[in-house]
């Protein structure tokens, strides 16, 4: 495991080839996915360990990726702790009793190992079968999270949010704080039953300016890395539309820096400091172009990776559900193929 081109990039040190794994590649674009997850509900499928772990373990089979990520939701540890939430095919998270007041704070209880046991069964589960290929364990950053609980879902301008964070700063501190124990103890659960590395989805904290991001989200998100460091494994820190915040998002204290499609890797150098391994970045969108578009497009993000002191190549978000996969299999020889000529 030491040895795993995914953990070396990670760390900064010397590789064989590029890693590359995709985010969401396990789920929603592989048609052996669909049918075993027919008349299933997403949450109840991530309670399942049995289920959990073939679906982790589908993707590894199919593409030459160098790490696993494990199959799960940023809602789950939510939904442990017993907030009434669902998840709604075509709309996504749907909050039950939206969080807009300190009375609300209550539903936020801490969690414990015996609040999941299915995540602890099935990532000792999924080692055993993985051997020296890494899983990566993961969990919702604050900002994204905190998103959901007020505005009850999904949202495109998280109003009712920045309006907390604003106008009821104490509140909102509050709140992240209590997201923030979350989603350390649902990284701790992970790691302790034999995670390799974790990665923190503030998916929507793009929506956050500069100096907001540094008052109102970086405090509780450096705690999350400051608190996993003592786990010993690579940590990393992704979120969407972050071009603005990257030099902020590499503060926070992460080994590896996730970047979207928005911003070239080179550049993401110059705005990360130094002491960061980046991820990324290619546009999920391209994978239905034609295979030399692709195949160029590639090249272009392996070339201005090479620039960072370390890279581990990914799309720019997750996996389209329209995906075909047999371009994401050819992706991953790509990328392995190409980097060894360097």
């Amino acid at each position: 495991m030491d040895e795993s081109p995914f953990l070396l990039a990670c760390r900064r040190k010397p590789v064989p080839h590029t890693p590359v794994w995709f985010m969401r590649q396990a789920g929603r674009s592989l048609p052996e996915y669909l049918r075993l997850r027919e008349g299933v509900p997403m949450l109840e499928s991530c309670t399942r360990p049995e289920m959990i772990v073939e679906i982790t373990l589908q993707p590894v089979r199919r593409y030459a990726v160098d790490a696993a990520i494990f199959f799960s939701d940023i809602m789950v540890p939510l939904r442990a702790i017993g907030v009434d939430l669902d998840i709604k095919p075509g709309v996504g998270p749907v909050i039950a009793d939206p969080i807009r007041d300190a009375a609300g704070l209550e539903a936020l209880r801490p969690l414990v190992p015996d609040d999941v046991p299915y995540v602890t069964e099935a990532v000792a589960g999924l080692t055993g079968e993985l051997g020296a290929t890494p899983l990566i364990g993961f969990a919702g950053g604050p900002f994204t999270l905190a998103s959901y609980l007020i505005e009850g879902g999904p949202s495109k301008n998280h109003d009712r949010t920045k309006a907390m964070m604003y106008g009821e700063p104490e509140l909102w501190a509050t709140m992240m704080d209590r997201l923030a124990d979350l989603t350390i103890a649902f990284l701790k659960v992970q790691v302790a039953a034999g995670a390799s590395a974790v990665q923190v989805f503030d998916s929507w904290v793009g929506a956050v300016a500069p100096q907001d991001y540094r008052e109102s989200v970086l405090p509780h998100t450096s705690r999350i890395f400051a608190e996993a460091e003592a786990l010993g494994v690579p940590r990393i820190h992704f979120g969407v539309g972050t071009g603005e915040l990257l030099g902020l998002m590499g503060e926070a204290g992460a080994d590896v820096v996730g970047v979207d499609w928005r911003v070239p890797l080179d550049e993401a150098v110059r705005r990360v400091e130094p002491g960061k391994a980046l991820q990324g970045n290619l546009d999920p969108a391209l994978l239905f172009a034609p295979w030399e578009t692709v195949e160029h497009r590639a090249r272009d993000v392996l070339a201005r990776g090479r620039t960072a002191e370390g890279h581990i190549f990914n799309l720019g978000h997750g996996v389209l559900p329209s995906t075909n996969p047999d371009v994401l299999a050819r992706l991953a020889d790509l990328v392995h193929e190409a980097s060894s000529e360097y």
